[in-house]
């Protein structure tokens, strides 16, 4: 399997069924950016890094993602809108595990 299906509900509540690919070592905040569902430098200021939390999300489904980095939880603990499932979309690889994750991005902090 090459693509799995992820539902990203974007900043203003629409929702969108893309296709991910699992063989190209991408992370969610990419896959946001590549089908353009967020403004031109509103997500992944940083680039990926952990470093701005411009791409938090809140994961709707029962995926079970792989523990928070230290990072991301210093991250998280500084960024606007967090919920307890809050996670950094960069810090989320693109896996077969995650075919039907549903994921709605944070508001913008601006």
């Amino acid at each position: 399997m090459s693509d799995i299906k992820i539902t990203i509900i974007d900043r203003e509540g629409v929702s969108h069924e893309v296709d991910a690919p699992t063989d190209m070592n991408m992370n969610l905040m990419e896959v946001v950016r590549s089908y353009e569902l967020a403004p031109e430098g509103t997500i992944g200021i940083c680039g990926g890094m952990a470093m701005c939390a411009s791409c938090q999300c809140y994961v709707q489904s029962d995926h079970v993602l792989p523990e928070k980095s230290d990072d991301e939880e210093a991250m998280l603990a500084e960024a606007f809108f967090v919920k307890d499932n809050s996670r950094l979309g960069c810090q989320i690889h693109i896996t077969e595990d995650l075919d039907g994750l549903e994921v709605e991005l944070a508001p913008a902090e601006d």
